[in-house]
């Protein structure tokens, strides 16, 4: 006899059907699990044996095989635990085998019969509902499969209750409803004493999607206008926060099943690896740049990066999405990401500054800078210097604006924008290409002559000339105007700077 048990396998953010078969059959005592398992899996024969032990189940002393189907697609995770003790108590008569055909397993198994989180529930929880089938899983993550609504879930908290319940001996309550969690309010623009221009560059920045560099000397205030870009930033769409949600899922990031609103702000360390950045790793997770989908990736001190690590972002920066290639899997992740990165002139800091700036100015800053390829820079919209803060600045009283008034602005230039691009497949003016760019972003007559102008005097590429027609969109768009104006293209080629040669 042949048990079945459904679970599934994580390849980026799908998950794959899984089936887990049980046979036990005469023979040398046994217990062995095929079907192309990673070490985690194959330690799953420990877990799951002492799990039935501390229930008073012994294993028959026959051979016990279990395959994990399709055979040919790697398995990895812990997650297979619950689904292997489902399948080998159906085997045993312990469970009824066909009330198995009705759910999909996830979840880890602790030696005393726990069942303890897994990363990944959300996604196993969808693909049960595309199934019609429901879910079994850790009483701790119930909350996040809940998201999944229309489907029954069994939250279970260890290996004994489950049994109880599919017998129907006990009911395990149904999962909490996910909630939101609530909008944490970072730093105010009204912080920020000065800085018109470049807070003029980061309100542009959040209403279009675009890219921003910020160059300054320390202390100019550029980790702190970054810092408020989150606050003026529009809220998640349901779809969207559901689609960041899932990211988190696989990561194993999404704590107690709350679901957030507020876009996402990731600031990894100059110190991160390639890794660490885009994905990947001996079990591969998604990278801070997938973390930051739909939201902000913040790179401070951006030439203190390593060189390949931050190339390793031009592609991401293109497409929306990193591919990380395996020698047994291709996984792709998400990375529709905004760009945020600041640095300093050069490596003291102080360019063009008599009395602190280093006596290798101005050979200091061009090596400083040549650390960050021209590729990279030219995938930059927007470029603004921040100027120092004087005393004098810092003693005035706050702007009378504040990130309110500045979302209200950035909110109003989204919805034009989404009216817009509906059923274009773009979300923000830094997605527009092609027949959609030619359509709303081409300039009128002054403008047209302007941008090109300026094309061959900056010398700017195919996709530099893409970027300011971008850019140019965004300004119109706050400004209220239906069409890109000579005034708004001046504005946009203000914040390009021509990418130093490398």
């Amino acid at each position: 006899m042949v048990a079945l048990a459904s679970t599934v396998a994580y390849l980026g953010l799908e998950a794959r059907a899984v089936e887990v078969q049980c046979q036990i059959a005469p023979g040398f005592v046994a217990f062995s699990v095929v079907g192309l398992p990673d070490k985690a899996v194959g330690e799953s024969r420990q877990r799951v044996q002492a799990a039935l032990s501390s229930l008073g189940l012994a294993l028959p002393p026959k051979r016990i095989t279990i395959n994990l189907s399709p055979a040919d697609l790697p398995k990895e995770g812990s997650h297979y635990d619950l689904p292997i003790a489902l399948a080998l108590l159906a085997a045993m008569g312990v469970t009824d085998a066909e009330q198995l055909a009705d759910y999909v397993a996830v979840g880890e198994l602790a030696l005393d019969g726990r069942i303890i989180s897994s990363p990944g529930v959300l996604l196993a929880a969808i693909h049960a509902s595309s199934l019609d089938k429901g879910l079994i899983c850790p009483a701790a993550q119930g909350t996040e499969a809940s998201w999944a609504t229309g489907i029954p879930i069994v939250a279970a908290p260890d290996l004994v209750s489950l049994l109880n319940h599919l017998r129907g001996n006990q009911v395990l309550p149904p999962p909490a409803a996910g909630r939101a969690e609530e909008r944490v309010i970072g730093p105010d623009l009204a912080q920020v004493k000065g800085q018109e221009i470049a807070k003029r560059a980061l309100e542009i920045a959040a209403a279009g999607g675009h890219n921003l560099l910020m160059i300054g000397p320390p202390g100019a205030g550029k980790s702190l206008l970054a810092a408020c870009l989150p606050g003026i930033l529009p809220e998640l769409t349901p779809a969207e926060a559901l689609e960041v949600s899932m990211v988190a899922s696989v990561a194993g990031t999404l704590e107690e099943g709350r679901i957030s609103r507020v876009r996402p702000f990731r600031s990894p360390h100059h110190s991160a690896s390639m890794a660490a950045l885009t994905g990947g790793g001996f079990k591969v997770r998604p990278g801070e740049v997938s973390l930051a989908h739909l939201g902000v990736l913040f790179l401070d001190e951006l030439p203190e990066f390593q060189r390949p690590v931050l190339d390793s972002l031009r592609q991401p920066l293109e497409t929306g999405e990193v591919s990380v290639a395996r020698a047994n899997a291709h996984v792709t992740f998400p990375a529709r990401v905004q760009l945020v990165a600041a640095m300093n002139p050069c490596r003291c800091g102080h360019l063009g500054d008599a009395a602190l700036g280093c006596s290798r100015a101005p050979r200091c800053a061009a090596d400083y800078q040549s650390k960050v390829s021209g590729p990279l820079l030219d995938r930059i919209d927007l470029h603004v210097e921040v100027d120092p803060v004087s005393a004098a600045d810092l003693a005035l009283p706050p702007p009378a604006e504040g990130s309110d008034a500045v979302a209200g602005r950035v909110a109003a230039a989204r919805e034009v924008q989404s009216a817009r691009l509906n059923g274009s497949g773009a979300r923000t003016n830094a997605q527009l290409e092609g027949t959609a760019l030619e359509r709303f972003a081409t300039p009128d007559e002054p403008g047209r002559k302007l941008l090109m102008q300026a094309a061959e005097a900056m010398r700017l590429s195919a996709r530099g000339y893409t970027r300011m027609l971008r850019v140019a969109r965004t300004v119109a768009d706050l400004a209220g105007a239906e069409t890109v104006g000579r005034i708004h293209v001046a504005e946009a080629l203000s914040y390009r700077r021509q990418p130093p040669r490398t």
